[in-house]
């Protein structure tokens, strides 16, 4: 039997290869294939050690545990100029392999391995050249195992055709850590469902069937390829499943019955400088859930960057909305590996060689910035590079097996091209290919917001993969090749500023890779085209400009007024819009109140046409605060728009002097909440000790406790950021 349609998702069969889910563009009909995947993991060591792994994976195989076929082979390895003699032990089924390895890594922990903890999504994608919702043409018999499969487009179209998802919303009706929700809100179509919770005192199966038997009748109903929730990961399913066992009714929230649901831990680690918490995962087989409260960057790009993120990373749906986008590019890489036949190590082998002082001072400056010049300037054009350093990485060839330890900025001869720009470089071309998509439709156009979702996919994707390049566990990572970027990128950027000074241009503002440039009478695209040109001609990069601003002002420290910040500024360009940096409206911890407030401000600084019209701006502004102060005054402020928001940086008790986001978290864990490292902690500032109030304690909290003379203050640092480069002083009553 033939069929055609999307590939929905790729995991391992508990008995046979791995299960395929297939939506059948002809019918409609979702099925479920099996198609055999035979994957192997490798070996590298001393003979000796070598030999007895053969007689020890002989012995399981003999004694039927798990049937492994053994072979000896050279094979490449990225960081060594020879071929790698390797010991390859294949099994038949990918659900085995986990097991086995896991025995053998303990037994011979002394060996280097390879490849042997890839996903069977990755190794299907890398042998057949699938990815999720791809279209396919199948061929597959009576028993449903795949005979062929052929895959009809690439992850590098433009406009994908769509297939006709159906989609699931669930959530509850209010933050379940902030109080116990009453009801599940259900959404699917057109169809809305109010399904009230089993309350406290519900004795029974009989409290808990009427809310199952609803859920079944949904799900059955509409049979969800994509369940929706909030709180799903955390709370909603780990609540539901726990009704369904305790009152015996099945929930089918898997669509493929040989499965149950599959948990991940929460985790916190430390990366790029900062704590990160990732909270529990509830994966489900068959359909897809995504978590919108626990998947990463969720509010950035929505589920059509998911989607395109499966697509181009072929990284399961539901695996790719909870991963970071620095896991997004590492499968990239691994799966240009596994095509190429190059080995993937489990584990990082690449130590950074030790350094002098000079020789880390040389090498590793990082990107390049020249202060700005404080103060507001008109008919400024800011001038960037398009993903400047992926750019640079795909231009000169810069991947960790290309890459000369010394001298720096040199790349070995004859050394092809690397494993990282021949991943980058498919990418990089439909980013680019988006972005004059977007340049050249109107803004009403339906198809803005997908390609702005997708283009902001790819973003994070390319700024991520030079970060990995250094990163310590990155498989495929080489600190040299990252302070080689960087070494290009500074070159770069003077080169730039050369160009534009050259040209008579005045540079007031350089950042890693923009550059902020005037010139007298000039305000319109055409007059900073030769600088554009210019600048490609010197670099052999891709410029664009951002933007002209009819003003913008650069800021200066507020510890000292003489010392600028290089990325803290706003401006407005010249169809109205805004770009903010750095300001209070930017921060997570200013209270919403506050942040909408300056917004507000910047508003109406917006409406002025020219740089001499903002001095008639400001007695709005004063106007706006003025309200505001009053309203603070007089109690009108939603206590919602007071809340601060920081991340916990450490456990409780290894905090020396408490932050207020650790005095708040103290309160809760008195009423059994517990929050992790890399967690967010809301409260409000109040009077008296401790000076803060947890929002998510059960009671509510006294207005009357608010320290209102803190969030005037607040609000005054908001406002004079704002006023600042108009010369306004500000005074308030």
């Amino acid at each position: 039997m033939e069929f055609s349609g999307w590939l929905l998702d790729v995991y391992a069969d508990p008995h046979d290869g791995v299960a395929l889910w297939l939506l059948d563009e002809r019918d409609g009909s979702r099925r479920r294939l099996r198609q055999a995947l035979p994957v192997a993991f490798h070996a590298a060591g001393t003979a000796a050690r070598l030999r007895q792994l053969w007689r020890y994976l002989q012995s399981e195989g003999l004694n039927g545990r798990v049937p492994v076929t053994l072979s000896r082979s050279e094979r490449r390895e990225l960081f060594s100029d020879q071929p790698v003699s390797v010991l390859t032990a294949q099994v038949s089924q990918p659900a085995a392999q986990p097991a086995l390895f896991r025995k053998v890594s303990q037994a011979f922990p002394d060996l280097t391995y390879y490849d042997a903890d890839l996903s069977p999504a990755l190794h299907h994608a890398a042998r057949y050249g699938a990815f999720p919702l791809a279209r396919c043409r199948v061929d597959a018999d009576e028993q449903g195992q795949v005979q062929s499969l052929e895959v009809l487009n690439t992850p590098w179209d433009l406009d994908p055709c769509a297939p006709p998802l159906r989609l699931l919303s669930l959530e509850p009706d209010v933050d379940p850590f902030h109080a116990a929700p009453t009801h599940i809100l259900a959404r699917a179509q057109r169809a809305c469902y109010r399904l009230a919770l089993p309350g406290p005192h519900a004795q029974g199966k009989a409290g808990i069937r009427p809310l199952l038997v609803n859920l079944r009748a949904i799900f059955i109903r509409h049979d969800p390829d994509l369940l929706l929730t909030t709180w799903g990961d955390t709370w909603l399913l780990p609540y539901l499943l726990e009704l369904s066992e305790h009152s015996g009714l099945s929930l089918p929230l898997n669509r493929d019955p040989a499965f149950g649901p599959l948990y991940r831990p929460e985790r916190t680690y430390f990366a790029y400088g900062q704590v990160i918490y990732r909270g529990q995962q509830v994966h489900l087989f068959g359909r897809w859930h995504v978590d919108g409260h626990n998947a990463v960057l969720y509010h950035d790009y929505g589920m059509e960057g998911i989607f395109e993120l499966a697509r181009v990373t072929s990284l399961p749906v539901q695996a790719v909305a909870r991963l970071s986008p620095g896991s997004g590019i590492s499968a990239m890489q691994m799966l240009t590996a596994l095509r190429e036949g190059v080995l993937v190590p489990w584990h990082k082998q690449q130590a950074e060689r030790p350094k002098t002082a000079r020789e880390l001072l040389r090498s590793d400056q990082g990107g390049l910035v020249y202060q700005p010049v404080i103060g507001l300037h008109k008919d400024v054009a800011e001038i960037d590079f398009v993903s400047m350093y992926p750019s640079i990485m795909a231009r000169f060839n810069i991947s960790p097996e290309t890459v000369k330890k010394e001298p720096h900025l040199s790349v070995l001869p004859d050394s092809g091209d690397g494993l990282v720009p021949r991943t980058l470089q498919p990418l990089l071309d439909k980013r680019i290919a988006l972005k004059l998509r977007l340049a050249e439709l109107p803004a009403w156009h339906p198809r803005r917001n997908a390609y702005k979702a997708r283009a902001s996919a790819h973003k994070w994707l390319l700024v991520t993969c030079f970060g990995y390049l250094g990163y310590k566990n990155a498989r495929f990572g080489r600190i040299e090749a990252h302070e080689a970027v960087t070494a290009y990128g500074r070159e770069m950027l003077l080169r730039a500023k050369e160009a534009a000074e050259d040209l008579g241009y005045t540079v007031l503002h350089l950042y890693v890779d923009g550059m902020w440039v005037l010139k007298e009478g000039a305000n319109k695209v055409v007059d900073f085209q030769p600088v554009l040109d210019e600048i490609a001609e010197r670099t052999s990069l891709p410029v664009s400009l951002d933007g002209i601003y009819r003003w913008v002002a650069f800021l200066p420290s507020r510890v000292d007024k003489r010392v600028p910040v290089p990325n803290r500024y706003f401006g407005v360009f010249q169809d109205g819009s805004l770009k903010i940096r750095g300001i209070e409206s930017r921060r997570q911890d200013t209270p919403p109140w506050i942040a909408q407030l300056q917004l507000s401000m910047l508003d109406c600084l917006s409406q002025a046409r020219s740089a001499g019209e903002l001095p008639g701006c400001t007695p709005a502004i004063e106007r706006v605060l003025r309200k505001a102060y009053s309203d603070l005054r007089l109690g009108r402020v939603p206590l919602e728009g007071l809340l601060v928001s920081q991340k916990l940086s450490r456990e409780l008790d290894e905090y020396r002097v408490p932050s207020p986001a650790a005095r708040a978290a103290a309160q809760l864990v008195s009423v059994g909440k517990h929050l992790r490292p890399g967690q967010r902690v809301r409260f409000l500032y109040t009077l008296g000790e401790p000076g803060v109030r947890a929002w998510d304690l059960p009671d509510p909290p006294n207005p009357k406790t608010i320290d209102l003379r803190y969030y005037r203050k607040l609000l005054v640092r908001a406002a004079e950021t704002v006023l600042q480069p108009l010369g306004v002083d500000l005074v308030l009553g």
